[in-house]
């Protein structure tokens, strides 16, 4: 993987590439950005700004002062802004951010082309990968020479690339899980196809729990038995016939010797 190259220009008073006159808190805060003073470098190039909100210098060294910062978002916010003051075309899904300030200002090519190069930095860092390939594919066409710009749009369209694959690759998966899912619900209901046809009753028939004050079935016996039973009880019933026999007997013969009136 190539190296990703980072342009970050700091652009002094003396400097050709705007031909605005820079105020004394613009070259304040170029001497802080030097020195790695970034709190005092922002506040120095706001404060150029409240004086003069058409300053090209402060708003493009504002932006990598905000950038050195790791405020990312806000210096993308304010090189859109810069772009879209110059009259220069920005991505739609810029088109809902808030610059902070609005003031038409005139810019060379070459400074927005260095401009869309850092925009392109800026929205590279956050992985917004499309919008990094259309920030850096307009700065070479203002500057089609740019070495390093062109560097950078490789390495943005690659990571573009294996994110878009990476996503194709996701929804696959998730497709096949889904699929996956449908098939085996599907298979399930072919395994059984009259579950839904089985007979009522059946569960009905099945023995439920015996309640506790219900009888326990008699046990099963041979026939053999069977027979030694029934003829225990004829026995005893022929006992208890010949002892009926017996009482009526003594009771008859005890009325012959009763005397009569």
């Amino acid at each position: 993987m190539k190296r990703l190259l980072i342009l970050i220009i700091v652009l002094f008073s003396i400097s050709p590439l705007f031909a605005q006159k820079e105020r004394w808190q613009v070259r304040a805060g170029n001497r802080a950005y030097e020195n790695a003073k970034y709190q005092k470098a922002e506040l120095d190039y706001r404060r150029a700004l409240e004086k003069d909100s058409t300053s090209v210098t402060a708003k493009y060294n504002l932006a990598n002062t905000m950038y050195r910062q790791k405020n990312v978002q806000g210096a993308e916010q304010m090189a859109v802004g810069l772009l879209k003051s110059a009259g220069a075309k920005t991505s739609d899904k810029d088109s809902t951010t808030t610059s902070e300030t609005s003031a038409p200002v005139s810019m060379s090519p070459e400074n927005m082309a260095k401009t869309y190069h850092n925009l392109g930095n800026f929205t590279l860092n956050q992985k917004k990968y499309s919008e990094a390939v259309e920030a850096y594919k307009n700065s070479l066409r203002l500057n089609p020479k740019d070495m390093e710009t062109k560097a950078n749009l490789a390495y943005a369209q690659k990571m573009l690339k294996d994110q878009q694959d990476k996503q194709n690759k996701q929804n696959q998966d998730q497709n096949k899980d889904q699929n996956k899912d449908q098939n085996k619900d599907q298979n399930k209901d072919k395994k059984d196809p009259d579950k839904d046809k089985q007979d009522p009753n059946k569960d009905q028939n099945k023995d439920p729990e015996k309640p506790q004050n219900q009888q326990a079935p008699p046990p099963k016996i041979t026939p053999q038995a069977a027979q030694q039973m029934l003829q225990a009880i004829q026995n005893k019933e022929n006992e208890t016939q010949d002892k009926v026999k017996k009482e009526k007997a003594k009771l008859l013969e005890s009325r012959k010797n009763e005397k009569n009136w």
